[in-house]
C-alpha cells in the first residue's frame, strides 16, 4: 500500500508530519536512494527503502506516549546549533524516537506530551480540533474587568483575533498577579502576547493541562508513560475515538 512520505515518517517515529514535510524540503531524505524534496511524495510501506542522514527507517511497532514536565531553560527541540540545552538531555533512552505535541518555549514550563504516534499528534496540534490547553501566568500589575473580558473575547494579534479563551484571577495586588488562561489555539507566544496585548506582562508561565491530561505530582524535569486510559482520552479529545 503507497502511504505519504510525510505520514510514513510520522508512523515511524521520526517526526509530526509538519517537522517530516520541513525534513522533506531541506533534502534530508532519500526514498529508495534518491533525495526527496516533493511534498506529497508517496512510498510503498512495504517496499521502499527511506533513509533520514543515511540511516534506514523502519517502522516503530509500538507506539510510545509520555507525560513529561518541562522546565524553564530548556528548548523544546532535538538539538540547537548554539548549543543550548534541549529537553532531549532529561528524557530516557528509548528505542522509540518521540516527539513533541506542539511547543512550550525557552522561558515557560509545565505539561508537555511526546510520542510516535503522528496521527494524534497532529490532530492535538491541529487548531481544528480546539484542543483545550489551561496556563498558570504570573504577570505584572492586577487585570481588572475590562482586561480579562478582552483576553476572553480575543485579541488581534498578527492582524488576527484569537479564538474565545477563558482566564480567571486567581490571585493578586498592585505588583504581580496569578491568571488561570484556557486556549484551544496554538499561535505561537499566544498566551504571553495577549497578556502583554492587555498591558500584563508575564513573568512565568506553567501549562498544567494538555487536553484534559493533567501535569500532576510531576516536578520539573521528570516524566511518565501515559496509561491505557489516558492515552484513551486523548484520542477521544482527538476525534479517534
Amino acid at each position: 500500500m503507497t502511504i505519504r512520505l510525510n505520514k510514513f515518517l510520522a508512523q515511524a517515529g521520526v517526526a509530526s508530519r509538519r517537522e517530516a514535510d520541513r525534513m522533506i524540503l531541506n533534502g534530508e531524505i532519500k526514498v529508495d536512494g534518491r533525495v526527496v524534496r516533493e511534498l506529497g511524495t508517496k512510498v510503498d510501506e512495504a517496499l521502499a527503502r527511506v533513509e533520514v542522514g543515511g540511516r534506514p527507517v523502519l517502522r516503530e511497532e509500538r507506539l510510545v506516549y509520555i507525560a513529561f514536565y518541562k522546565p524553564k531553560g530548556f528548548l523544546v527541540t532535538f538539538k540547537d546549533p548554539l548549543g543550548r540545552p534541549t529537553i532531549m538531555s532529561l528524557l530516557p533512552k528509548l528505542r522509540q524516537r518521540v516527539f513533541p505535541v506542539g511547543r512550550l518555549d525557552f522561558d515557560s514550563e509545565g505539561l508537555l506530551i511526546l510520542t510516535n504516534d503522528g496521527d494524534l499528534a497532529l490532530r492535538l496540534a491541529h487548531p481544528r480540533y480546539e484542543v483545550k490547553k489551561k496556563y498558570i501566568v504570573e504577570a505584572d500589575g492586577l487585570p481588572g474587568p475590562d482586561a480579562l473580558y478582552r483576553l476572553e473575547t480575543g485579541i488581534i494579534l498578527d492582524g488576527k483575533r484569537t479564538s474565545p479563551a477563558k482566564a480567571k484571577l486567581m490571585a493578586g495586588g498592585p505588583r504581580r498577579s496569578r491568571l488561570l488562561i484556557e486556549v484551544h489555539e496554538g499561535r505561537k507566544h499566544e498566551v504571553r502576547r495577549m497578556c502583554e496585548a492587555v498591558g500584563h506582562r508575564v513573568r512565568a508561565l506553567k501549562r498544567i493541562s494538555f487536553a484534559g491530561l493533567m501535569l500532576g505530582s510531576l516536578k520539573p524535569g521528570q516524566w511518565r508513560f501515559l496509561d491505557a486510559k489516558e492515552v484513551g482520552k486523548l484520542k477521544t479529545t482527538a476525534g479517534m475515538g
